[in-house]
């Protein structure tokens, strides 16, 4: 651990989207991630997983993909919740769990609008570039979001 920065494990974003909760819900289904962020090239299902599993492959343009597990859906409280279950290349760090959350805002000056919250709790084994690389994705994947939302 000598030279190693302590680093907070969880990251936390938010963006305000200009547009209807109905809106930006629709887009927040693990394999219709492909729809709105510009950083996947597809997200399709993994066959051969078993009924009660919600298995998505994410197909980064970079080339590197993940296998994402569907943990939580809501439709009734507006979140999803997924784990990271496989990556190519592999992951620097042991796990990770996020979870997307909804809100409607119903008034003052974005009243329409929806409140979205995408957090990430990594692994104690998760670093600062890591934690960074993680922030910068979640504000592309928001701002790319808000883009899709507004178009519907």
């Amino acid at each position: 651990m000598s030279g190693a920065i302590p680093t907070s494990t969880s990251v936390v974003e938010s963006a305000v989207i200009k547009a209807p909760l109905s809106h930006v819900w629709h887009f927040i289904k693990l394999q219709d991630f492909s729809k709105f962020w510009s950083a996947l090239d597809k997200s399709d299902y993994v066959k051969g997983t078993s009924d009660e599993t919600d298995v998505v492959k994410w197909t980064f343009k970079d080339g590197s993909n993940i296998e994402v597990k569907q943990e939580e859906h809501s439709s009734l409280s507006h979140y999803i919740t997924y784990s990271v279950i496989t990556s190519e290349p592999a992951l620097s760090y042991t796990s990770v769990v996020s979870t997307i959350r909804c809100y409607s805002v119903t008034s003052g000056e974005a009243e329409g609008s929806t409140f979205v919250e995408w957090t990430g709790n990594f692994s104690s084994d998760a670093d600062a570039g890591v934690i960074q690389d993680a922030k910068f994705k979640r504000r592309e994947a928001l701002a790319d979001l808000a883009k899709a939302a507004k178009k519907m």
